[in-house]
C-alpha cells in the first residue's frame, strides 16, 4: 500500500465527503489526510479497520505468548494433553 498517491489536504476532505466514503468503501485502501502539509490521520472503511484491529489484537496475543515463553511460563505439549487426557477419564 502506498500512501503516498492516496495523499489527500484536510480541504478535499471535506468538500469530498461522500466521494471519498464511496473510494474507500470500494478500493478498501487508506487514505492519508494532510493538514499545513503535515499527515495529520489516516481514513478507511469499516471493514479494513476491523480487520485491523484483529490483525492487530492477535499480534498482542503473539508478543504475550513470547514474553511468557521467554519467562519459562509454559507448559509442554505433552503435559497439557495428558491432563486433558486425565479429565476425560
Amino acid at each position: 500500500m502506498d500512501l503516498s498517491t492516496r495523499t489527500k489536504p484536510i480541504s478535499y476532505l471535506k468538500s469530498h465527503a461522500a466521494e471519498i466514503v464511496r473510494e474507500l468503501n470500494e478500493c478498501r485502501e487508506p487514505m492519508l489526510i494532510t493538514q499545513n502539509g503535515e499527515a495529520r490521520l489516516v481514513v478507511m472503511d469499516v471493514q479494513s479497520y476491523e480487520a485491523y484491529e484483529k490483525t492487530l489484537a492477535l499480534l498482542k496475543l503473539l508478543a504475550l505468548g513470547r514474553k511468557q515463553i521467554d519467562a519459562g511460563q509454559f507448559r509442554s505439549a505433552d503435559a497439557v494433553f495428558n491432563e486433558l487426557d486425565a479429565l476425560d477419564k
